[in-house]
């Protein structure tokens, strides 16, 4: 435990950077969160159709890992938030993840530029599913596939509560 708890500590440089941080809070559901500006400022979407998506990212410093590559998490929130992106209707609450999986084939480093194509596989009922694809742009070596499973009913009241009246 204590060898974990040393891993997790921050270096004084560190604990500067992150007290120097200003986070205001947002307004659920009418604003961008932190931890989405974070994970995802620099993305750019290159094409939309009726289910599908593809969308360009140079991999930046804060989302690398100690080796210089593109960290795993950030790889997740990627194939969750485009994944995502591949259902979405307007004016309808936005479906929630149930079940993601995602290979890890390669690796991106800092700097690289990748290819992230979203496609959705079908829906039923509420449930939908995707598939995303994270490519180097430059060599396409897929870095990266996920499958994504995403459920939403607009009428629940269970998933969306008083959001949904809201929107």
């Amino acid at each position: 435990m204590e060898k974990v708890k040393e891993l997790l500590q921050l270096d004084k440089e560190a604990e500067d950077t992150v007290s120097r941080l200003t986070i205001h809070p947002h307004r659920v559901g009418y604003e961008r969160s932190f931890y989405n500006d974070f994970g995802l400022r620099g993305i750019r979407v290159d094409k939309v159709e009726p289910g599908f998506v593809s969308c360009t990212f140079k991999v930046p410093p804060r989302l690398t890992d100690k080796n210089g590559n593109l960290a795993t998490g950030a790889i997740a929130n990627i194939v969750d938030e485009v994944g995502g992106s591949a259902v979405f209707v307007i004016g309808v609450p936005m479906k929630v993840s149930v079940d993601m999986s995602i290979s890890f084939l390669g690796t991106a480093k800092l700097g690289d530029e990748l290819e992230i194509t979203s496609k959705a596989l079908g829906e039923r009922g509420g449930y939908a599913g995707t598939l995303v694809h994270i490519r180097n742009k430059a060599t396409g070596e897929l870095i990266a596939e996920g499958r994504h499973s995403l459920y939403g009913n607009e009428s629940s009241k269970l998933l969306f509560g008083n959001q949904s009246s809201k929107l």
